[in-house]
Formats: C-alpha cells, sequence, structure tokens
C-alpha cells in the first residue's frame, strides 16, 4: 500500500468531469466504445451550472464525432465499467496493477473503507495522488462509466468540497483531497468484480455482476463537508441538494402524528467496521404510510440505492419496497429545509433490505471557513447497507480499527464531534 502522508490537491469538482470527459473522447477515438461515459453532465444537484455543462458536453461531442449516451441496463453500466476499468489498468506499471487488484473474496473490502480521513484508516489500492494525469483521467473515467449523471455530479462535488476545505480552511488534515481506488476481482462484463474509490467524505463499494445481471452499492458512505462552496470556475456548488429536497419531501407529506411518531423514533448509525444487528428500534413504520409517502421515501432511499442506471435503480427500489411494511425511519434535528438555522438533520432507515444513516456532524474536525458553515448542516456523513446483500455477500463484514469511532490524536475525535443520540464520534 502506499503511504498517505503527502498531501494532493484534487481538480474542482468541474474539473473533474472534464478530465473524466476527455478521457472518454480519447477512448472513443481510439475505437473503444463506453457506452456507459455520458457526455451530459448537467447538474440537478447544484455541482455546476447546466451551461458549464452544457459547454463541456458539446465540445466532447464536436472532438468525437460521436454522441455518448447514460447506459439504462444493468448490462450495460456492467460492460461499460469493466471496459473503462480496463482502459485503466492499461495504463499502469506492474508494480501498480499489482497494487490496485485483489482476490474477488479478500476480506481487505471490508475493513478498507471508512467515514474517517485516509490518516487514519488506510484506503486499499491506488492513491491518486500518486497517478500521473492521464492515470487519474482513466480513473474518474471509471466512476463515470459506474455512476448515473447525477451521481457522478454528487461525487463530484464531494471530492470538490475536500479539495475546497484544502484550500480555504484552518483544518490541518494532512490527507484532504487524497482519493483511493481498488479493483476486488479482475474486472469483466461476465464475471463479478468490485469497485472501491473513496477518501475521507466518500466510499463506493459498487460490486458488478455480469453472470447475475446485478449491480449493488452497499455498503457506501457519502458525506459533504461544507454543504455549500464555490468552486473554481465560481459555480456554487451544493453536492446534497438533491437529498436534503427528497428527506424534506417525505417529511413534509406526514402528517402531525405521523410527524411526532417519526420525531420520537431513535436515530442510529451503523458504521464502516461495523458488524452491526441492524435494530431498527422506534419511529415511524412504512405500513404506516401512505401509498404515496411511500414512494417519496423510497425516492429519498434512491439516492443510495439508485445511482447507477434505470434498471439497476428499479431492480433494487422493488427489493426494499417488497419490505417497506417492516422498515422504521426515525429523525432528529430541524424541520425544515433552512440552512441558516439550526444544526442541521439526523435521521437513519433500517429495514429488512435496506440501513440508511444520515447525521449531521456536530463539529467541524478544524475545518472552519470564515462564513461558511462547516458544522451541523455543513458537515454530514451518511452510510448506506444492505442487510441481505453487502458486498454481495463476498466475504463475512470485519470490524476495522477505528473505523466506527475510537480516538484520533491525543485523544480527540477524528470527526470533530459526537453525533445526535450517542452514535459513534467521526
Amino acid at each position: 500500500m502506499r503511504s498517505s502522508g503527502t498531501t494532493v490537491t484534487l481538480p474542482a469538482a468541474s474539473l473533474v468531469r472534464r478530465r473524466a470527459l476527455r478521457v472518454v473522447s480519447l477512448l472513443l477515438a481510439g475505437g473503444l466504445a463506453l457506452t456507459g461515459c455520458a457526455a451530459d453532465v448537467a447538474s440537478t444537484a447544484g455541482t455546476a451550472s447546466p451551461s458549464a455543462a452544457s459547454d463541456s458536453s458539446s465540445s466532447t461531442a464536436a472532438e468525437t464525432g460521436t454522441e455518448t449516451t447514460s447506459p439504462t441496463t444493468t448490462e450495460e453500466t456492467i460492460s461499460s465499467t469493466a471496459a473503462a476499468a480496463e482502459a485503466f489498468l492499461a495504463t499502469l506499471s506492474d508494480e501498480q496493477r499489482e497494487t490496485v487488484l485483489y482476490d474477488y473474496g479478500d476480506a481487505t473490502k471490508t475493513t478498507s473503507w471508512s467515514n474517517f480521513p485516509v490518516t487514519f484508516v488506510q484506503r486499499a489500492g491506488l492513491n491518486l495522488a500518486d497517478l500521473s494525469d492521464e492515470q487519474e483521467t482513466a480513473a474518474l473515467a471509471v466512476l463515470q462509466a459506474l455512476l448515473s449523471d447525477e451521481a457522478y455530479d454528487t461525487v463530484s462535488g464531494i471530492m470538490g468540497g475536500d479539495e475546497y476545505l484544502q484550500q480555504n480552511s484552518s483544518s490541518t488534515e494532512q490527507s484532504l483531497g487524497q482519493y483511493y481506488i481498488a479493483f476486488f476481482g479482475e474486472p469483466s462484463d461476465t464475471g463479478a468484480f468490485e469497485v472501491q474509490f473513496g477518501g475521507h467524505h466518500l466510499g463506493i463499494n459498487a460490486t458488478l455482476d455480469g453472470a447475475g445481471d446485478a449491480i449493488t452499492f452497499a455498503p457506501t458512505h457519502l458525506g459533504v463537508q461544507p454543504a455549500v462552496y464555490t468552486d473554481a470556475d465560481g459555480n456554487e456548488v451544493q453536492p446534497f441538494d438533491g437529498i436534503y429536497t427528497d428527506a424534506f419531501a417525505f417529511f413534509d407529506s406526514l402528517t402531525g402524528e405521523q410527524q411526532a411518531a417519526l420525531t420520537s423514533g431513535d436515530v442510529s448509525m451503523c458504521a464502516p467496521g461495523d458488524t452491526c444487528d441492524f435494530d431498527a428500534g422506534a419511529g415511524l413504520t412504512g405500513a404506516d404510510l401512505t401509498d404515496a409517502q411511500k414512494q417519496l421515501l423510497l425516492d429519498l432511499i434512491a439516492n443510495w440505492s439508485g445511482m447507477a442506471d434505470e434498471q439497476t435503480t428499479a431492480d433494487s427500489r422493488a427489493k426494499i419496497e417488497a419490505t417497506l411494511g417492516d422498515t422504521v425511519i426515525a429523525w432528529s434535528g430541524e424541520t425544515t429545509y433552512d440552512m441558516s438555522t439550526g444544526d442541521g438533520i439526523s435521521f437513519s432507515i433500517s429495514g429488512p433490505n435496506v440501513y440508511v444513516a444520515f447525521q449531521a456532524q456536530q463539529g467541524s474536525a478544524g475545518a472552519d471557513v470564515d462564513g461558511v458553515s462547516t458544522s451541523g448542516w455543513g458537515h454530514v456523513h451518511t452510510i448506506y447497507r444492505d442487510p441481505t446483500n453487502d458486498y454481495a455477500n463476498t466475504v463475512v463484514q470485519e470490524a476495522g480499527s477505528g473505523m466506527g469511532g475510537g480516538n484520533g490524536p491525543a485523544g480527540g475525535t477524528p470527526g470533530g464531534g459526537t453525533p445526535p443520540n450517542g452514535g459513534p464520534p467521526r
């Protein structure tokens, strides 16, 4: 494994997308058609201005003379992601390939991702800081092939937030902006492999099974800090706006009685490294929702379970909906979407086929920026898991040292605060 002690500056969110698009152009020009690499990256989550995304898409099409479209089926996503992964691997030395590739069943996949900085928990694979520009662009193309446009914009916004903190905050954390990529199993459109990608505020574990025509993102960590920032191109970026909008659409649909049950529940956190019994606790149950409210809840969950194509999203939604009546939702914090007041929100959704935890961190972890919220609304960690299918059941979940709690340097917490309801510090 590479040391995580060096500091790296990742491109701003818009530049990340442009570099990924450039590698798609090069690959298409070379005769390798990546059907899952979308040129249209217009942001619905506030990551970049529509005009900027449109300009980027137009230039790509003009360079290649080919229109690229997002995949709509699981098969297309697996094929395009495998092709992008193979193209990335082709840019690496033998030593780098050995570092980035693991056996499919290697239990390292359960202990090498976290919601702690990479200086606390070593990630698997290659640090993007150690890659050439060509290699880094090819690595990001894997993400673009895997993710829907909206999910890719969210991920780009998360990464851009780390860069913003590195450049503008008082944080002394040396790993801000460092991200790693690893593959468990040889990338293929006929077998199974996992793409693991992440850093402090991001941990994607996507298992793609060509033989079973299935993709799962369980478990995954999405985090954000700050909630809103301005990128290098002057665009206002708000990576979690879509999640917040869906969360409050669900909350606002509830009656007063339903809201009382929801807010009297127990918000939980099944953190990375925990072997979790997924105890639902008290709260509002899916059985007490109307059909319309159930669909709003499923829309919210899809921000984690539906990060790929339409078919994969529909399949995961149907699985979760089948046991939604036994799913428990709990909520604490603010009851209106107004980031100018209060300390943010926390909620958990726990059922037989889904677990989502969303928790505002009551601390900035030392990443303070004048006039910018980096705590509460401005610092959120989330976890998505599937109690029946984490890592596509390829390994037994192993508890990882320091990933679900514990102390940072000099007894301090790495996350700079304790979440609501006594959850582990992050």
